[in-house]
């Protein structure tokens, strides 16, 4: 038996609350897809059952320890989590005749894995309700999993989500999504291997599934804080909190079990004010007080506290005193931040003097396993006063390659730096080895000697890093050091496809936008009309100046298209989604052009490919 399902070594809260009411766990905890490739295999976290070795911070081995634990939990009766088969949970609420399904995790394979140990022990109950606590994929992707698109269209399951889910839910990632995908891969340390010296989790949860990710789209869109909702007997009420986690959000009571479900906006970490892939800043300060309306509004009608990661809290008390701590947590990082910023200090400056809670507040819950007080407060110094410290020597400094190379010629040579680091790498200075080396690498990629010392020293970090997501920024930076470059060669990808679908034709298009090479486009003048028979809406496309320009409806002005294009919108999805090209399209007539060709041939021949070697330790 996996030591997944051992108690954990410790008498703490926290351990006891990580298995209380384990009903069963599926033996082995790995998915596979209908081709039989492993998405999902939580068993690869067995080592997390020794004692913690050098190799890694034992707060955040413990840490991981707590959320590889799976199986279906108990919550209170009626009401169920399937943890450990995802990075979030799936919690199940069982109505008059089935279950409504919260959060259906990334990947339809693990919703389904999931939902089957639950009917497991529960019986065949039928899915009758879908709700959506937040606009982010780990909560929604696995819906097809779980229910069928055909039925819920025709009406038979109500899917429910907070006001603008599906703009957010789509959105997010698209237009900066190579980008982001690439750091991602860092983040969550997809290129490392489980164990000891690899990757051990992140603190909110151990990985994240690579399943099919799917999307069906709200039927019921809660609008207002307050809103109550029945569904299958089963009632719900409502607190939007956008702003917060994910800018679509919403908590909700179940009053007749007493059970709150608080989405991403508690847990058992302090979150991410700025996520290390990339987002959008996130409102430390609003995310205060929504937790503060969100023990206003609850706190005194529940008994037991349900997060979409992690573990329950049990009693009234308790619930109460985590979600006051959790708010404290972000209201002491936005305030504090703000003041020393006021005081003159840079964002740099203040990760430096904010280096730890008050001593009253040192639970572990607020321990800096996925956010940290150093990274989140210099993301809410970036909220206010952007990129600029207001030091005019970094105004307008060298790009890092050319400011390396001339680092390095100041510092006597590549050699030298390089020898004189391993000095300051014996010394334990690792910080600033780091640094040192970083110029000999751009300015010297290929530089053998501190390409090893670089790894070693990234190495070092990441064992010591309290942080998941810092320890796997260190060891994927060693990783990348440690490879050739067409080793490293990784598509970034571009639109999700599954995706593709659920976006509007503006953000379609918007996402060439973005790939446009505007200092080669700045040559051309295209002006392209789009009628889209099914749904039916009629498009504009501007090439000028080195910009494209999507318009709703008409141009503006009597200029005559170069071409009109004729498509339905399921034809134009194809294309995007690399089903088909445009011209195997328009050679199947499922595209029909009217007038100039070339024009469509210009554009698309301007539009770039995101890169597919995206290296982040290297230039």
């Amino acid at each position: 038996m996996s030591s997944n399902s051992e108690p954990i070594r410790d008498d703490s809260a926290e351990a006891r609350d990580a298995v209380r009411g384990r009903l069963g766990r599926a033996e082995p905890t790995i998915v596979r897809n209908a081709d039989g490739r492993v998405v999902w295999d939580n068993e690869r976290w067995s080592f997390l059952g020794q004692e913690c070795p050098e190799t890694a911070n034992p707060s955040l081995w413990r840490q991981s320890r707590l959320n590889a634990v799976d199986g279906l939990f108990e919550v209170v009766p009626g009401v169920y989590q399937v943890r450990g088969f995802d990075v979030s949970n799936m919690t199940l609420v069982e109505g008059q005749r089935g279950v409504v399904v919260v959060d259906p995790l990334i990947s339809e394979e693990c919703a389904a894995a999931g939902l089957a140990l639950y009917r497991a022990h529960r019986g065949e109950r039928p899915v009758t309700g879908v709700v959506y606590t937040h606009s982010h994929t780990d909560h929604f992707g696995g819906v097809g999993g779980v229910v069928d698109a055909a039925e819920v269209a025709a009406g038979g399951i109500p899917v429910i989500a907070p006001a603008g889910f599906m703009e957010h839910a789509v959105s997010e990632n698209v237009v900066a999504g190579p980008a982001m995908l690439a750091r991602a891969r860092y983040m969550y340390g997809r290129h490392l291997a489980a164990g000891p010296e690899g990757a051990i989790g992140f603190g909110l949860g151990q990985a994240t599934s690579t399943g099919r990710v799917g999307l069906i789209a709200p039927t019921e869109v809660v609008e207002r804080t307050g809103a109550e909702l029945v569904v299958d007997g089963v009632r719900m009420v409502f607190q939007l909190t956008p702003g917060t986690e994910a800018p679509s959000e919403m908590n909700f009571l179940l009053p007749d079990p007493r059970v709150l479900l608080v989405a991403e906006n508690a847990s058992h970490t302090l979150h991410n004010v700025l996520t290390l892939r990339g987002a959008e800043v996130r409102d430390a300060r609003a995310w205060a007080d929504y937790l503060t309306e969100t023990l206003q509004l609850f706190a005194d009608r529940a008994e037991v506290l349900v997060g979409s990661h992690h573990w329950p809290t049990w009693g009234r008390a308790e619930l109460t005193r985590f979600l006051s701590e959790q708010r404290d947590a972000y209201a002491y990082l936005h305030d504090q931040t703000v003041r020393l910023m006021n005081r003159g200090l840079t964002g740099a400056e203040i990760a430096e003097e904010l280096r730890e809670f008050p001593p009253s507040l040192a639970a572990r819950h607020v321990g800096g396993y996925y956010g940290s007080l150093s990274h989140n407060s210099k993301a809410v110094y970036q909220r206010y006063m952007g990129w600029f410290d207001g030091n005019p020597a970094h105004l307008w400094q060298l790009p890092p390659a050319e400011a390396a190379q001339r680092y390095v010629d100041f510092m006597g040579g590549a050699d030298r730096v390089v020898a004189k680091a391993g000095d300051s790498f014996e010394a334990g200075d690792l910080r600033w080895v780091a640094e040192v080396l970083g110029h000999v690498l751009f300015a010297e990629p290929d530089h053998a000697g501190a390409r090893r010392l670089q790894a070693a020293t990234f190495e070092r970090l990441g064992y010591g890093s309290e942080n998941g997501t810092w320890r796997n920024f260190y060891l994927s930076g060693a990783w990348e050091l440690r490879r050739p470059a067409e080793e490293r060669r990784t598509t970034t990808g571009g639109v999700n496809q599954a995706m593709v679908p659920a976006l509007s034709t503006r953000q379609l298009f918007q996402t060439w936008a973005v790939r446009l090479d505007g200092p080669a486009a700045a040559a051309h003048r295209v002006l392209l009309r789009w009628e889209f028979t099914e749904p039916v809406e009629v498009w504009t496309l501007l090439l000028a100046n080195g910009v494209l320009t999507p318009m709703r409806g008409e141009a503006v002005g009597a200029e005559r298209p170069d071409a009109v294009l004729r498509l339905d919108r399921a034809a134009f999805d194809r294309v995007l989604s690399g089903g088909t090209t445009f011209p195997d399209a328009i050679a199947a007539g499922e595209v029909t052009v009217e007038g100039d060709t070339a024009a469509l041939t210009t554009l698309l021949g301007l539009l770039e490919d995101p890169a597919r070697a995206f290296p982040i330790a290297l230039p």
